[in-house]
């Protein structure tokens, strides 16, 4: 079976056994003829070896092949396997020749959506990481690029590739076929082709180069109306990459498809993005504000790979970072531009811990460039993206904004056209800003999350902070020496004066001390302002210095943390047995932030919103406590109901100050107005018996407003009216299917979640084969705390059976979905016995892909 687990140890690849590819391969040509079950797939590859000849390897996975040339000479004598295809050395030409083979794939039952498949009748490719092998034989791998024209054949009405549209016409029978050509090189791994019955919305572009560009987004029949916020994202996306980054586009048309069938959000192919359908429909009735966000962050994200993965791509999928590290950083900082300013940092901060933290604290933990993997496909994590765009960020505090353009543009120009390597983009940094940046590298090179720790001192007019960094031993990595972390600091006089201005304390030292003379008063520091660095500060701060940062920091991110520690601490002691009054502190320090007139709705929201079950459980176990799921959960219901008691009367003039009237608009400010309302809502939900949210379902008039209310009557116990109405008004609507399935078990009583979920598992609409109704619904199961991590082990069975049905089918999805158990060894021994029996179920399993294998042999490891 495709993709199965070897009966012995996969053998992993190496970064240091990585070898240059032994030919050029200047221009490849591929002749499609499509058909469901027997496609035909030509590919010419114009090859020139170099240095000594040596034999040629090619990639290839379910390939019927029919026929292998050589300059028009059928090849003899070579090698065939599963996985490759090999002609040894002395069969080949010592000069330029051409290679043409001729192979038959079965789209229609490739339900692992890599290489060519269907999706309701269309044809569409996903070839990142290696998919383009289940295509045609081929050197799949990203340093080999190469110039592709593509020939198309099929009855289907829309027939796209890469690059510009060069021909298109019907043969006698009545077969369409369209020519593409893509003058950039390419590695294979960026190719597509997608052929259906699709309509499309247009627009276009001028470049500051002056190139007019054609721009068109296709979809199904029927989506064409829900194509236009979509549109105005990317129009923004290239006139922000122009202004910002000075990156113009390079090619005459730029097409955008929305596949219903797709494992990832999108994927950045040369001229041809194909998106998760999700990722690019939305209206307000269908979408919510997040879902316009996201919409508008991966169209940009894609768009910008244009030139950080595809005109400067990687040498080896070690280096992926250097593409998805440096493009989410780039996709941030858009959003925060264009949309959110300083709130984006707080979301991508939380992101971060909620995600990429918990994935380094545990059995997942991998350096941001690994030196070895199993299956690349698992490598796709929150360490290679969000922390990679940390490092990027990083980069930039500590090379000062000079340097930082210079060395941005050094690196377009030095190494466009080329496969790139960690150490080339770090060179040219080190060059304009003459530093030596070897240290900085061990951001790249080791695992883990560094802690710092901090000690305050104060003697005659002299502030002294203190830090330690330490960072404990991962999977393969037991020492980890000193990183450069830059630390932005600034001081507060207790009148909430900032004294001088804020400076960034690089530390690269184990331990280091930062004196400040002359001061009149002991200050109050606010350290690591932004998040300016990814590692857990640990320092000892009152109570009464944490709710002064909460009411007087003029840095969002702090003054938002600030406020988070608090509830944190309240809630890690409501967890363990304290009465209410743990939380005055807190709840006091929450009156004094709502009786400010000064903050934006979108950053009271985000004060509003208590830390996640998962947060109060790693804050018990750094604490040294055992984490109880279903006491955690009675602590956020407990102190949620205890704000809204304690400060109704404030809360309910911020809601309805915060009422919108007239059309919907997912603009910052109605977008932060509608996030403060729900934060209020759920709070205001303990005490008033559902009214309120009774009433903004019924009066919902976007699905922000709607799904948002249904959730709470969810939680509440008070929802079923509600989610059949939900249900009743929705259920044509695909999208909005998967949120119901979603929030059904997101939000379900703890007790109530796996039965719910095994209901709707047998639903008529779930259709488990499609990723995103797999992901909404197990999804939506492990976004329940308390029910996934039930002390019976049910949500686990549950969870571990279904990642058994969809791994012979999409072993990618299941794979990526089983990082649900990252944090089961950190609860009591019932729970870990149970999660320890799902693993044993698991790897018992004899056909168990070789991509949910290798996750779930580390998973077990705890």
């Amino acid at each position: 079976m495709d993709g199965q687990i070897s009966p012995l140890a996969p053998t992993p690849t190496l970064l240091a056994d990585y070898q240059p590819y032994p030919f050029d391969l200047s221009r490849t040509q591929l002749r499609f003829a499509l058909a469901p079950t027997a496609t035909r797939v030509i590919a010419r590859l114009h090859l020139t070896p170099h240095g000594q000849i040596a034999d040629l390897v090619l990639d290839g996975e379910g390939l019927k092949l029919q026929r292998i040339e050589i300059d028009g000479v059928a090849v003899t004598g070579y090698h065939l396997t599963d996985t490759v295809l090999t002609i040894p050395a002395e069969r080949l030409p010592r000069a330029a020749f051409v290679l043409e083979t001729e192979v038959e794939i079965a789209p229609a039952s490739n339900t692992a959506l890599e290489g060519l498949y269907m999706s309701n009748g269309m044809y569409c490719t996903q070839c990142e990481a290696e998919g383009f092998r289940k295509i045609t034989f081929y050197p799949d791998r990203p340093d080999v690029m190469s110039r592709f024209d593509v020939r198309i054949e099929g009855r289907e009405p829309v027939l796209l590739s890469n690059g510009n549209p060069v021909a298109s016409g019907k043969d006698d029978d009545g077969r369409g076929w369209a020519e593409w050509s893509d003058p950039w090189p390419k590695p294979a791994y960026l190719f597509a082709l997608v052929a259906g019955d699709l309509r499309h919305i247009s627009d276009s572009f001028t470049t500051s180069e002056g190139r007019d560009v054609a721009l068109n987004i296709y979809v199904r029949p029927g989506d064409e109306g829900r194509c236009g916020f979509a549109m105005e994202a990317l129009i923004r996306s290239m006139e922000w990459d122009e202004r910002v980054w000075g990156r113009a586009y390079d090619l005459d048309i730029f097409n955008i498809v929305a596949v219903d069938d797709f494992n990832m959000g999108a994927m950045e192919n040369k001229g041809l993005n194909i998106f998760n359908s999700k990722l690019v429909l939305a209206s307000p009735e269908t979408a919510t504000d997040l879902d316009y966000e996201r919409i508008e962050a991966v169209i940009g994200h894609e768009y910008f790979h244009n030139w950080t993965g595809n005109r400067i791509t990687c040498r080896d999928w070690f280096q992926l970072c250097l593409k998805e590290g440096l493009t989410v950083y780039r996709d941030q900082t858009f959003t925060a531009d264009v949309r959110k300013g300083a709130v984006k940092r707080i979301d991508d901060v939380m992101t971060l811990r909620a995600r990429q933290f918990r994935e380094d604290q545990g059995p997942l933990s991998h350096a941001v460039r690994p030196d070895s993997y199993i299956e690349i496909n698992n490598f796709y994590t929150a360490t290679i993206y969000e922390k990679g765009a940390e490092i990027i960020g990083m980069l930039r505090s500590v090379i000062g904004e000079e340097a930082w353009a210079k060395g941005t543009a050094l690196y377009f120009d030095r190494h466009d056209g080329q496969a790139c390597t960690i150490e080339d983009w770090l060179a040219v940094f080190a060059e304009v800003s003459n530093r030596d940046l070897s240290q900085f590298k061990r951001w790249y090179t080791d695992a883990g999350t560094p802690e710092v720790s901090v000690r305050e001192t104060w003697e005659d007019g002299r502030f002294t902070l203190t830090f330690t960094q330490s960072t404990a031993p991962t999977p393969n990595q037991p020492d980890k020496p000193a990183r450069v972390i830059p630390i932005r600091v600034a001081l507060f006089d207790p009148s909430a004066k900032m004294l001088g201005t804020e400076q960034v304390l690089e530390m690269d030292q184990p331990e280091q001390s930062f004196c400040f003379d002359g001061l009149a008063e002991r200050p109050h520091p606010s350290i690591l302002r932004g998040f300016s660095a990814p590692v857990m500060l640990r320092l000892d701060p009152t109570v009464d210095h944490r709710a002064f940062l909460f009411a007087h920091d003029t840095d969002p991110f702090n003054r938002w943390e600030a406020g988070r520690d608090l509830a944190l601490a309240a809630l890690a002691a409501l967890s363990n047995g304290a009465p209410l009054a743990a939380a005055s502190d807190y709840l006091s320090a929450l009156g004094d932030f709502l009786a400010d007139p000064l903050p934006a709705p979108a950053f009271r929201a985000l004060c509003l919103q208590l830390p996640s079950d998962d947060e109060i459980a790693k804050l018990l176990c750094t604490q040294g406590d055992l984490p109880d799921p279903d006491a955690i959960e009675g602590a956020r219901n407990t102190l949620s109901a205890a704000i809204a008691s304690r400060h109704e009367t404030a809360l309910v003039a911020l809601y309805d100050a915060a009422e919108i009237a007239g059309t919907y608009s997912p603009d910052a400010e109605p977008t932060g107005k509608r996030a403060l309302r729900r934060a209020i809502l759920a709070h205001l939900t303990h005490i008033d018996k559902g009214v309120r949210a009774q009433q903004a379902f019924a009066n919902a008039q976007n699905m922000t407003d709607q799904i948002g209310a249904l959730g709470l009557l969810i939680a509440h116990g008070i929802g079923a009216q509600a989610s059949a109405a939900f249900y009743e008004q929705w259920k044509g609507e695909r999208l909005v299917m998967d949120k119901w399935f979603s929030v059904e078990l997101a939000y379900a009583p703890k007790d109530q979640a796996v039965a719910r979920a095994e209901e709707l598992a047998g639903h008529p609409l779930f259709d488990w084969k499609n990723p995103n109704q797999f992901r909404a619904l197990l999804g939506g199961l492990a976004a329940n705390h308390a029910a996934f991590h039930r002390a019976d082990g049910a949500g686990y069975r549950f969870y571990g059976d279904w990642l058994l049905t969809l791994d012979p089918k999409n072993p990618q999805t299941a794979a990526r979905m089983s990082t649900a158990f990252q944090t089961w060894s950190q609860f009591d021994d019932r729970r870990r016995a149970q999660a320890q029996m799902v693993f044993a179920k698991l790897l018992g399993t004899p056909s168990l892909s070789r991509d949910l294998g290798e996750m779930v042999e580390r998973l077990a490891k705890g």
